[in-house]
């Protein structure tokens, strides 16, 4: 193992040397480091220019140089990092690296996780559904996704996700209820189509979820709820408590009243420590190591109850209550952010217009823990789903068709012959396999937003990676586009690394040796 991790870097890291070297004298050559200076008609132009030439040192030739930055570079290794400096602002590049990379990564982390969840159970949804309407439904609405340009559905977005919905909170009246209506109708017929079953079953379906998204939507306009949003302890046990009807339908199958009596059980701890733990909140100034610690405990004490029922997997139990436990913490965290709304939208520099269209966060934001949370959501709320859209056809593209071809397999047909029920033939027999092609496009496409997502980054005035190259790009810093090229190089070479070592996880046969 470690024979290879050694000899995989080696290697990459040559290739990463000769790229660095060949881009550093192709940039040297393209950017233009004197652009705003040839419109000038300052008396002391010659001298500007040789100013510019002894900052930048270009009277240096350009491999030497190289070597220079390849030297500060090398500096990390004792932590000593030395980037250079964007000559433009002045600042060090390592500075702009760790805002850019850390804005980069919040903004990545929530889409990715939904983008990937959402692509898998849809894909595979309609792999089983094959050549159903839904299947067709879904096979357009990802070919749909997949094509749309991002800036046009970053527009978008800002016109009818911000500015719109803004209105609608600060005026909240509804000119006609047919959108509504419609909407309920194709929620009906998506989960007629995904549930599938006899004629009376997807009637019944159709009915059921026509029904509630018509009540939750009443809900929301009648209660005001889109202007004092909250979750509260009943939406955390009613949300709570369907989440650990799911977590065990798909882990164990609800016919093992074990697993489903411990996610219960861990719902109902979670709703009897819901008001000591907003005590906790009110009286405690919170940070994040606070959130990560009080979520270790809330995994330990979901295992601690599924080990408790033991049965004959008790390990089984203990992993399906802790993703019980990871949701509900989620929703206790999220009721307590929502509950600072009515401050956040009265602060001046909010004026009751909450869905952010540009930047990471409002300026002159003055508030606690909770506040600077829900500053920074609304901020990522557009660009997110601008991600999620785009990543979300290409993962369910992906799914679809691997799952097509494991369903197709020998061992999938002995699997049914012998008796297993449908839904362990594809929780425990397709679907690891299925996920074999997308443990090498995961890692990779994570990777690459890493790296910036440009166009969304743009767009919205999100001041990650991708901006960052882009704008150095502009002011032609030469230092800054090295730094980039060199940070989502290694990050490339830890992708695949990565996407080895998930595909040995994933499949046993597969060994990752020298």
């Amino acid at each position: 193992m470690i024979r290879f991790i050694l000899r995989r870097l080696l290697s990459t890291a040559l290739v990463l040397l000769v790229v660095t070297f060949v881009l550093y004298l192709l940039l040297n050559v393209a950017l233009d480091f004197f652009w705003d200076l040839r419109a000038s008609t300052s008396p002391n132009i010659e001298a500007l220019y040789e100013s510019r030439r002894r900052l930048l040192d270009l009277d240096t030739p350009a491999i030497v140089r190289y070597f220079k930055w390849l030297a500060g570079v090398g500096g990390c290794a004792i932590g000593q990092c030395d980037f250079g400096i964007a000559w433009k602002s002045g600042q060090e590049v390592t500075e702009q690296l760790q805002g850019a990379i850390v804005n980069t990564i919040k903004l990545i982390t929530a889409s990715t996780i939904v983008a990937i969840i959402l692509g898998i159970a849809v894909g595979m949804i309609s792999a089983i559904r094959q050549y159903s309407g839904f299947d067709y439904f879904i096979t357009f609405v990802s070919f749909l996704l997949y094509s749309l340009p991002v800036f046009w559905v970053a527009v978008l977005l800002k016109q009818y996700g911000a500015i719109d919905i803004n209105n609608f909170i600060n005026d909240p009246t509804l000119e006609s209820w047919w959108p509504i209506i419609i909407g309920c109708v194709a929620m009906g017929l998506f989960w007629m189509g995904a549930l599938g079953g006899s004629a009376k079953r997807r009637v019944i379906t159709f009915v059921a979820a026509a029904v509630i998204t018509f009540g939750t939507i009443y809900y929301i306009l009648a209660s005001g709820w889109m202007q004092h949003p909250t979750i509260g302890l009943l939406g955390v046990v009613v949300i709570g408590a369907g989440a650990a009807i799911v977590m065990t339908y798909l882990s164990t199958g609800l016919k093992n009243r074990r697993v489903l009596y411990a996610t219960l059980i861990t719902v109902a701890v979670g709703a009897l420590l819901y008001w000591p733990l907003m005590n906790l909140f009110y009286y405690v100034d919170m940070n994040w190591l606070w959130m990560f610690g009080l979520f270790i405990v809330a995994i330990a004490v979901a295992v601690g109850i599924g080990l408790a029922f033991r049965g004959p997997d008790p390990w089984d139990t203990a992993r399906t209550t802790s993703f019980t436990a990871i949701i509900v913490a989620v929703l206790i965290f999220a009721d307590r952010v929502l509950q600072g709304w009515q401050e956040y939208s009265d602060d001046p520099a909010i004026n009751n217009r909450p869905i952010a269209t540009i930047g990471a966060s409002a300026p002159n934001i003055d508030g606690d823990f909770w506040i600077t949370n829900l500053d920074s959501f609304t901020h990522l709320l557009l660009p997110s789903i601008a991600l999620v859209l785009i990543s979300f056809a290409s993962y369910t593209r992906y799914t679809r068709g691997s799952m097509l071809e494991v369903l197709g397999q020998d061992y999938i047909r002995t699997a049914r012959a012998k008796g297993l029920n449908e839904r362990t033939v594809i929780m425990r027999h397709a679907m690891r396999n299925a996920l074999l092609p997308l443990a090498s496009v995961v890692p990779v496409d994570i990777i690459t937003m890493i790296g910036g997502a440009v166009i969304t980054e743009t767009i919205f005035g999100w001041n990650g990676m991708g901006k960052l190259f882009i704008d150095s790009l502009r002011q032609a810093e030469l230092d800054p586009v090295m730094a980039y090229i060199l940070i989502t190089g290694l990050l490339a070479i830890i992708a695949n690394l990565v996407a080895d070592f998930l595909y040995a996880v994933l499949d046993p046969r597969i060994r990752v040796n020298a």
